[in-house]
């Protein structure tokens, strides 16, 4: 049986190698057959994005924390792609800076993350790509690239799956030093705070709200984290829902003790802004997950349609998440053009019923825009997803480009991109 990714639901077809150094990655990338090369990251994705019969190139030779690079104007740091967002936050804090939004999990790699659109929350935060400055990949024809923001091709290259090449390095924005205070709510009236829902969202720097739908009518946990710096305090209540007054998982009655501390003390941005606090390994093989982003303008109908679903999601279903997402220009980001809510599906490990149910979902959410999550379960095909994404004709001319022979793609990229 060969190497599966982080959940054990893909079983990798080809061989993962570890390279170094740059001059490595483009060794491989030369020799590397039409379709017989992809990268690698900390294999927190749950689709195919990765897969290949030829090589995976697994980012993890190029995460060393000593490879940090901060400008002499402390306003941008240059990092190697495979170096987790928890060790970079970590290495970062101790200079006293700060990078403006995390994830949920911090186990995860800069390259990886931003490659799929990944995000954390907030009204005025953007996907964690966003915070990308220059970016750095040997392409297809064994080449070392370096884009800047301003290029003519930074916008297609940097939400980019992996199709233009391998990332080896990246700069990223990055901020004095903030605290957050983290205050969880209980049992908010579902249909009371969908009206809301633009104040709702607008309580703090970033917002989340879980729901199994279980009670449709209610959603279950809503996460307050306010910068201490510029936030107003933690209301005393929210739509009659005060705050805990227990630590929360965000899947009640699962012990909270791998997740972030709340009950409104402050603390540091790395120890707060994710919902999972790094020295904890998240359980293998324990869940699926699927996401769609839908346009600020329509998230009140994409979340009534899911509550109409909500008897057949249930049971297959460990929690929804509910974030915010601020629009950009990156071609192949789920917020490109508009603001997002990112509707997210945390499953029992079920795939075979889950992908059945998955169908049923996108009929209702992709009429109102939802764009998938790259690296989640989905089963929207080119056709469906190149309404969704006006420059696409331009991305798959610029992963031409960048890769005439087709090393980098595989069948997810055909599948779902066109290539």
């Amino acid at each position: 049986m060969g190497e599966v990714n982080w959940a054990g639901n893909v079983t990798f077809a080809g061989a993962v190698v570890t390279p170094a150094s740059v001059a490595e990655v483009q060794r491989l990338v030369s020799a590397a057959e039409p379709g017989g090369l992809r990268p690698l990251g900390t294999r927190h994705s749950f689709s195919s994005i990765a897969d290949t019969p030829g090589i995976l190139v697994s980012s993890g030779g190029l995460a060393d924390v000593s490879a940090v690079r901060i400008s002499p104007d402390r306003v941008t740091v240059s990092v190697p792609a495979g170096i987790r967002y928890g060790e970079l936050a970590r290495a970062l804090e101790q200079e006293g800076l700060a990078l403006a939004n995390l994830a949920s999990l911090p186990h995860i790699s800069v390259a990886g993350a931003v490659a799929t659109g990944t995000h954390g929350s907030g009204v005025t935060n953007g996907s964690l790509a966003t915070a990308v400055g220059a970016i750095e990949f040997v392409d297809g024809t064994g080449e070392v690239v370096t884009l800047r923001r301003g290029d003519a091709d930074f916008a297609g290259s940097v939400v980019a799956l992996g199709a233009l090449g391998v990332v080896t390095r990246l700069e990223l924005d990055v901020e004095p030093s903030f605290e957050v205070a983290q205050t969880v709510y209980r049992d908010l009236p579902f249909e009371e705070t969908l009206e809301a829902f633009d104040e709702v969202v607008a309580l703090g720097y970033s917002v989340s709200m879980f729901t199994t739908w279980r009670d449709p009518d209610t959603i279950d946990q809503l996460w307050v984290k306010r910068r201490t710096d510029r936030d107003a305090p933690a209301p005393a209540s929210v739509l009659g829902a005060a705050p805990s007054r227990l630590e929360m998982h965000p899947i009640a009655g699962v012990d909270p003790v791998h997740c972030t501390a709340q009950l409104g003390a402050a603390g540091r941005w790395l120890d707060r802004l994710p919902h999972f606090r790094l020295e904890f390994t998240p359980s293998n093989g324990a869940e699926l997950q699927s996401e769609y982003l839908v346009p600020r303008a329509n998230a009140r109908a994409a979340l009534g349609a899911v509550h109409e679903l909500a008897t057949d999601i249930a049971p297959l279903l460990q929690v929804t998440e509910i974030r915010e997402v601020a629009a950009d220009e990156l071609w192949l980001s789920g917020a490109f053009g508009h603001d997002a809510v990112a509707l997210h599906f945390t499953w029992h490990p079920r795939q075979r019923e889950v992908d059945a149910l998955l169908p049923r979902i996108e009929d209702r959410l992709l009429p109102l825009g939802a764009r998938p999550h790259w690296g989640k379960r989905f089963t929207a095909g080119a056709t469906a997803l190149a309404a969704l994404y006006p420059r696409l004709d331009d991305f798959r001319e610029l992963a031409h480009r960048h890769d005439p022979r087709g090393v980098f793609v595989n069948d997810f990229l055909r599948d779902t991109v066109g290539l």
